[in-house]
């Protein structure tokens, strides 16, 4: 019996190096690793299950203030992951936390294992009070970055509506149309408020490079309303003149605005005279049959 047992067993070894083969006599590639001498080996066991190899739970007494606090932590933990284990207990942010283990302040990169933290190592805990300032600092830098970004955003989406009302008004000028000029002033209103609002908006970065470019933007639309004012004021001054000079010939007075040559003069000067002088008035007339009144004056020095 004990043949036949030890010829089944040689023949079950044999099957299983074969299935161990790639079928061509060489082990199973996936199976294999390269040692650091450049010897190919076949991989351990834990290398290739590493769920069967647990990590031990160590427990960590930690000191804050005059109180303790156990912590179940894994072995090859970080001091960082302590610290987000104590935030709670302690109600102290991790970031505001600083851990001293043996003397020595520990970086919450570093592992417990590396520092040799062993199950029931005693650690002290103490407040990072400049972490905690430059955490509230940042926390108040990024605040203030978002409503300046909400602002801006906010500001330029009413500057699009105003850029309408500008273009139309422009656009009014252009084709020989009288624009209002009550229009042109509300406008220049509103759009100085954004100005005055985008000088009160704090930024820094790419959010101060947004805001320039905004207050350009609405200066050029300042600009714009300026001209058209400027526009509007001038052509109604030319047809101030228009109505004044007709106006004067009408009732026979000289347009003020007019440059009047010296012959010119005389005779307005002359016929001024006799209108207010009645008896030269009644001279004229009964003179008017035989005299002929000419514009030809002679003048003298």
């Amino acid at each position: 019996m004990e043949p036949m047992k030890s010829k089944k067993n040689k023949m079950l070894s044999s099957e299983s190096k074969r299935s161990d083969d790639d079928g061509r006599g060489c082990p199973d590639s996936a199976g294999l690793e390269i040692r650091p001498g450049g010897m190919l080996v076949q991989k351990r066991t834990v290398e290739m299950n590493p769920s069967s190899v647990s990590i031990p739970t160590i427990k960590i007494r930690v000191r804050y203030g005059s109180s303790y606090h156990e912590i179940l932590i894994s072995s090859q933990a970080s001091f960082g992951e302590l610290k987000k284990m104590l935030a709670e207990p302690t109600k102290l942010h991790h970031l505001d936390q600083k851990l001293i283990y043996k003397k020595k302040e520990r970086d919450s990169k570093e592992y417990l294992d590396v520092a040799r933290v062993k199950h029931g190592s005693r650690i002290v805990l103490v407040e990072d009070i400049l972490g905690r300032e430059k955490r509230c600092l940042e926390l108040l830098r990024n605040s203030n970055a978002e409503k300046s970004s909400k602002s801006i955003a906010e500001i330029n989406l009413e500057v699009d509506k105003l850029a309408g009302q500008v273009t139309s008004l422009e656009t009014t000028a252009s084709a020989g149309g009288k624009v209002s000029e009550t229009d042109v002033e509300k406008l220049t209103e509103l759009l100085m408020m954004k100005l005055i609002k985008l000088d009160g908006t704090v930024a820094d970065g790419d959010l101060k490079l947004q805001r320039r470019v905004q207050v350009t933007r609405v200066q050029k639309y300042i600009e714009i309303l300026d001209m058209l004012k400027h526009q509007n004021s001038k052509s109604s001054s030319n047809g101030n003149k228009i109505k004044l000079q007709q106006q004067d010939s009408s009732t026979g007075h000289m347009p003020k605005d007019s440059k009047p040559t010296q012959k010119q003069s005389i005779h307005w000067k002359l016929e001024n005279s006799v209108r207010k002088n009645p008896v030269m008035q009644q001279q004229q007339e009964k003179n008017s049959e035989s005299v002929v009144v000419t514009t030809k004056w002679e003048t003298f020095d």
